[in-house]
């Protein structure tokens, strides 16, 4: 279900360049297409990998190419921006495998990327939050790439919401809601979420161990469903010794940022995004936010 996310894509800017890649996937599996943005093997610039967001079951990353580039200028960054397998078609583990792929072919190719080795981040919205807290455990336990940092923005951490869990009436009752967070996690697991049979790693929320993971940024809307996990996974960060910042963004629903990207609360939102990227990658930080991508021109047709 990637057709309607390129859709709606804003138009890619003349700069930075967006160079697209086929890169070798994991052994039996096919390969990965990446989009890689702003590399320049004669600037050694920090990274960053980008996994977009859908739960789990739809979206591209096409899709956020232009956002990433005006990201990618104003931190002076590399960004990968993988295009991993989707569920249902292809259920956990293998979209984890695609978007370790591309962290293993960014890592060693970093040199003709003009990428530092030293500070190599994650970052995902959504479903692709969820992605990057799966990559980041899996990332400490194979021992192959140090992170510096991981950003998961309203991220998708926990099967039993909605299932076995239920929040607060009030919550998660615009645009992601229970029952497509049930079918998201169905799609990813192939079977029924909220029950105790979860794969190792599926569902980052499930995790016994939260240490020697990466400094972590985690912002979330107070009306969005994923709100009480987040602050739950942020909470257990803290007492396993990770250094978290959480922003809580007061009257705000899934995506909320998207939506209402001029909205005071959103520029507030990505302005503390931002400056979380820019302490962990020793820049200067940002008193205001960099000018957005214009949008995608309204589309005709069904």
């Amino acid at each position: 279900m990637r057709e309607g996310s390129r859709a709606l894509a804003k138009p890619i800017l003349s700069q930075p360049t967006v160079v697209e890649k086929t890169i070798p996937g994991a052994a039996g599996a096919p390969d990965v297409l990446v989009f890689v943005i702003n590399a320049d093997p004669a600037v050694l610039r920090p990274a960053i990998l980008h996994i977009h967001g859908g739960g789990f079951f739809a979206g591209s990353a096409t899709s956020g190419l232009a956002d990433l580039q005006v990201q990618a200028k104003a931190l002076d960054c590399t960004i990968v921006t993988v295009e991993y397998r989707l569920a249902p078609e292809t259920p956990f583990p293998g979209a984890l495998e695609d978007n370790y792929a591309a962290l293993r072919w960014l890592y060693h190719n970093a040199e003709g990327l003009g990428v530092d080795r030293t500070r190599v981040a994650l970052q995902g919205e959504s479903a692709g939050g969820g992605h990057a807290a799966m990559l980041a455990l899996a990332a400490r336990e194979r021992g192959e790439v140090p992170l510096c940092f991981q950003s998961l923005i309203f991220p998708m951490l926990d099967d039993r919401t909605g299932s076995s869990r239920q929040p607060a009436d009030h919550i998660g009752t615009f645009l992601w809601t229970r029952e497509l967070n049930v079918l998201g996690w169905s799609c990813l697991l192939g079977a029924p979420p909220g029950g105790q049979a979860v794969a190792a790693g599926a569902s980052p929320a499930r995790a016994a161990d939260l240490s020697g993971l990466p400094p972590t940024f985690i912002a979330v809307g107070d009306l969005d469903l994923f709100v009480e996990e987040d602050i739950a996974f942020a909470s257990r960060l803290i007492a396993a010794g990770v250094a978290t910042e959480l922003l809580v963004a007061p009257g705000a629903p899934h995506g909320f940022q998207m939506l209402g990207p001029n909205s005071r609360i959103s520029r507030r939102f990505h302005l503390a995004h931002l400056n979380a990227f820019a302490r962990a990658f020793d820049r200067h930080e940002f008193f205001e936010v960099p000018e957005a991508a214009p949008r995608a021109a309204p589309t005709t047709g069904a």
